[in-house]
């Protein structure tokens, strides 16, 4: 059985939804292809009639300073994230999942778009735009907009982009202010499954010994990305201290949905290691805070 009939390199974001709406059949985007032609190969996808690749498509190809914030491109290998002096200054929390996302001929291949496109709520990519307050710009043929980073899922492996009628364009970072620090951990399997027993991604601003604001997302914390705003809510306006982190992990345990997973890791065992994760990402992020 072919696992798709027709492929087709679109040269523009029209070409490429033009495409997507008039295939005769099934159609999806492809960029790296890292996850998709792995769900097709293996099953866990159906197959296809028509492959839209958009890796040539200048717009979603962009990795720029565009003010008050930053844009990326969905179609930006992880590699060059990695490799990004901006992402480095403004953005260290991505930096550093975009770097432990596979190995490195996975990051030269493999998108940030499709890493979240993918929906799942473990995905590290996706985990630090929710730490940074990420928003998606995403295209249809009649007109563009930028949504909320978690109103693109629906719930594991679900995404809310319509797979014929929208196209991921990028992201929108805010710019780091001198008070600001974030940064990004996981925990994984020494056999190296690739999907995390518990990541997690912290931004926050300092003013003095007070974090004045706090993001804290968590991979799998459900069944989409989330959000621990009720660990968020604790944690701002107070001093940075132990007493507070140790508070902060139990609001997070209990707030947070970490269930067991036959192939990777036990309820228990999670809540454990998600303290330990929240310690360190929190400390880490303070640190890189700073004020001049």
């Amino acid at each position: 059985m072919n696992l798709w009939e027709e492929y087709h390199l679109a040269t523009s974001i029209h070409d490429a939804l033009q495409t997507l709406a008039t295939a005769p059949g099934s159609a999806r985007v492809i960029a790296g292809g890292t996850d998709l032609l792995l769900d097709l190969q293996q099953g866990r996808h159906a197959p296809v009639h028509s492959l839209v690749d958009i890796i040539l498509i200048p717009e979603l190809s962009c990795l720029e300073v565009r003010k008050p914030g930053i844009f990326i491109g969905a179609a930006i290998p992880l590699q060059r994230i990695t490799a990004s002096s901006i992402i480095y200054e403004h953005a260290r929390a991505l930096q550093e999942a975009c770097g432990l996302i596979g190995g490195p001929q996975i990051r030269n291949t493999a998108t940030l778009g499709g890493n979240v496109a993918h929906a799942l709520p473990a995905a590290d990519g996706t985990i630090a735009l929710l730490a940074l307050n990420a928003g998606a710009e995403v295209v249809d043929l009649k007109h563009t907009h930028v949504m909320e980073l978690q109103e693109l899922f629906l719930g594991p492996g679900r995404s809310a982009l319509h797979p014929q009628n929208e196209l991921l364009i990028g992201f929108h970072l805010p710019l780091a202010g001198d008070s600001d620090g974030s940064a990004f951990r996981r925990i994984m399997r020494p056999q190296g499954v690739a999907i995390a027993i518990l990541n997690m991604g912290v931004w926050l601003r300092r003013a003095d010994d007070i974090i004045s604001d706090v993001r804290i997302a968590v991979g799998p914390g459900g069944p989409k990305p989330f959000r621990a705003k009720k660990t968020e809510d604790f944690l701002r306006g107070r001093k940075m201290d132990d007493a507070g982190i140790t508070r902060a992990m139990d609001i997070l345990i209990s707030e947070a949905s970490l269930r067991t997973s036959r192939h990777r890791a036990t309820s228990d065992y999670r809540r454990h290691v998600a303290k330990v994760l929240l310690e360190d990402t929190l400390k880490t992020a303070w640190e890189r805070s700073h004020q001049e």
